[in-house]
């Protein structure tokens, strides 16, 4: 594994080598859990790791820490950079600013915590997230039919007779992803949009929230989501399996319910 080796390639190997589309949310509230953040995901990530494709903590449950759940977010991710590289790590920190907030954002995403892709918002525009885009070897989320119940309220307005998250995937799939690093983040809450989105970018990769607890029916989560090679799907679950009673087990179930229904 060269440290030149880009999020694509990266995912490719680990689909494959594991025989999954799962990825596993490290959404460690730390209300919920005895000990430190990175013991408690430590213990997950051994117990999961031959079966998923990515890992995706959600920074916003080691900022509310300040500095401890940093220091266990790094600690996180180095884990498994040092012992299961070939994993790689969505950092879900849905930024997107102006070009030099992006930079520093960037610093702490890519030089200071080493992840391997991040989540972004697209409302500033391609110019604001140029910064982003030009990093052949990352890949970036960009943020297009979310799954909460309110996404709605903006991205099904109509513009030019389009819903906005159609021309999001648009401009994503046709101007955006210049170096081939862009994904989108598509709900599992919203199959038929998700279907509509894959005719739209049907080489992107897609990062699918919402299976778990919020309800996304995985059947057509994966029939509306993956691609004709029954890839490019990463299909995220992430309160359902950390705080199960047991991880592995449930991680396990969900794996081998995608892949019945990708029909491989």
């Amino acid at each position: 594994m060269t440290k030149y080796m880009t999020f694509r390639k990266k995912l490719s190997s680990a689909s494959k080598k594991n025989n999954s589309l799962l990825c596993v949310g490290l959404d460690t509230d730390a209300k919920k859990i005895s000990g430190s953040q990175f013991e408690f995901n430590k213990k997950i990530i051994d117990a999961t790791h031959d079966l998923v494709c990515v890992y995706k903590p959600n920074t916003a449950f080691y900022e509310s820490l300040g500095a401890e759940g940093i220091e266990n977010l790094k600690q996180s991710i180095d884990y498994i950079k040092n012992t299961y590289p070939e994993i790689p790590v969505i950092l879900d920190a849905k930024r997107g600013d102006i070009g030099n907030t992006n930079e520093g954002y960037i610093e702490f995403a890519f030089n200071y915590l080493k992840a391997d892709a991040i989540t972004l918002h697209p409302y500033m525009g391609k110019r604001s997230l140029d910064p982003f885009l030009k990093m052949e070897e990352k890949t970036f989320f960009i943020l297009c039919r979310t799954s909460n119940e309110g996404a709605g309220e903006f991205q099904n307005l109509l513009v030019n007779s389009k819903p906005l998250y159609e021309l999001v995937a648009q401009h994503v799939k046709d101007e955006w992803n210049y170096n081939g690093n862009c994904g989108l983040v598509v709900g599992a809450t919203y199959p038929k949009e998700l279907k509509r989105i894959r005719e739209i970018a049907p080489d992107l990769p897609f990062l699918i929230p919402g299976i778990g607890a919020q309800g996304g029916d995985v059947e057509k989560t994966v029939s509306a989501g993956i691609d004709t090679n029954g890839e490019n799907a990463i299909i995220n679950s992430s309160r359902s399996i950390i705080f199960a009673q047991n991880p592995r087990e449930e991680a396990e179930k969900l794996k081998k319910l995608i892949n019945s229904y990708r029909k491989i």
